[in-house]
């Protein structure tokens, strides 16, 4: 209200039911309080109280992904994060098991912004510091450790050093920059004038060889913009179709014994599918469901979620500094290195991602490789053990 007051021509908020906390200020309310005044937008508040009822619906089918945060917070003050990262930062340190160290991922993020120059923190830089306050804290490191030790930044951190978002207006830090980038320089001028041409129907050609089916002008622009992100969605839909067809609270929590449930597959074509029983899983992790499709009975046998276990491995000895061992639970990405072969200090031994971060663990001293422990695409917990050298 004050920016309005002020001048501002347009503010940012949302639906009653959505806002608040860490999300905009309640729209239904600045309405309500410009009516009648020369700053009055014009929207209606019966319409803002339709649409408030159907989102507050909404909500509570997404309830279990709601943060849970329960009141404001000055803590804003000290770290900055943005409204929408703070939920999405605090179920990142939650899938890293960082959840009880929630008050130093704040701090690591304050302290993570002023390392990087106390920058403007909108997506995607703030993901950057959200992910630099991560790897702290999963590293056990302060700023000062961050200033004066050899460490592997994660990857989104080199790629803002290097200029692909753009650089503040002051410039990142030099000596920091220096650190970041082993030497390297920056990019000149804007990054994306640096972008070669692409040749579009080429690329739909990778896309679609890739993805094993023809893909329209919109799949192609998702797949340049996110080729990972993208080949995922398309293996998913390869395997199950469209299951945006199924009903949210079905596709998130399944069916209930006795409960029935229609899908329309395509106009004119719905499927009613009542679910009558389960058996218990069987030596190999399946159980079978009885159901009802269109009221004739069925069964199938399907693995039961959460017991296939993932493939354990050893964990890291902390006092043998030719241990290589995961910071975190994630993803290997990538593998640089094979038994038998050479690595000098500073060299990428393993790509790690978690929640959408990748860091690079690097060699901290000339070495050879003994034994690798994972592949591509294994799953890890914190401090398994990757790769031994000798």
């Amino acid at each position: 209200l004050a920016a309005i007051e002020a001048g501002a021509d347009a503010v940012d908020g949302a639906l009653d039911a959505m806002s608040g906390l860490t999300s905009q200020p309640n729209l239904g309310a600045i309405a309500a309080a410009l009516a009648g005044g020369e700053r009055d937008p014009g929207l209606s508040l019966e319409a803002l109280r339709a649409l408030s009822r159907y989102w507050e619906g909404v909500r509570r089918t997404y309830a279990p992904f709601e943060s849970d945060l329960r009141a404001g917070t000055s803590g804003v003050y000290r770290h900055e994060m943005p409204g929408g990262q703070y939920t999405n930062l605090r179920e990142q340190a939650r899938a890293l098991g960082l959840e009880q160290r929630w008050p130093q991922v704040e701090q690591a993020y304050a302290d993570a912004n002023l390392l990087f120059g106390d920058i403007i923190k909108v997506t995607p830089t703030s993901k950057v510091v959200g992910d630099m306050a991560l790897y702290m804290v999963a590293h056990g490191l302060s700023a000062e450790d961050v200033r004066a030790r050899d460490i592997a930044f994660p990857d989104s951190v080199v790629a803002m050093f290097r200029g692909e978002l753009g650089f503040p207006p002051e410039g990142f830090p030099a000596a920091l920059s220096r650190k970041v980038l082993k030497g390297a320089a920056p990019l000149q001028g804007r990054a994306g004038a640096l972008l070669p041409p692409v040749d579009l129907e080429a690329k739909r050609a990778e896309a679609q060889a890739a993805v094993g089916r023809k893909l329209d002008d919109r799949d192609l622009a998702s797949y340049l913009m996110y080729p990972k992100v993208f080949a995922e969605f398309a293996a998913h839909r390869a395997a199950f179709e469209d299951v945006s067809v199924i009903p949210t609270p079905v596709f998130f929590a399944g069916l209930k014994d006795g409960e029935e449930v229609a899908v329309e597959i395509e106009r004119g074509k719905t499927l009613i599918i009542r679910l009558l029983g389960r058996s218990e899983p069987d030596e190999e992790g399946l159980c079978k469901l009885f159901f009802e499709l269109n009221g004739q009975p069925r069964v199938i046998r399907v693995a039961k979620a959460g017991l296939a276990s993932a493939a354990k491995h050893p964990k890291i000895d902390a006092r043998n500094p030719l241990h290589i061992g995961a910071p975190m639970p994630g993803t290997v990405v990538t593998l640089a290195v094979a038994p038998g072969q050479r690595v000098a200090k500073g060299d990428p031994l393993v790509t790690l991602e978690a929640m959408k971060m990748e860091t690079t663990l690097c060699a901290e001293r000339d070495a050879s490789v003994r034994r690798v422990h994972v592949k591509p695409g294994s799953a890890v917990a914190a401090k398994d053990l990757l790769i031994e050298l000798e």
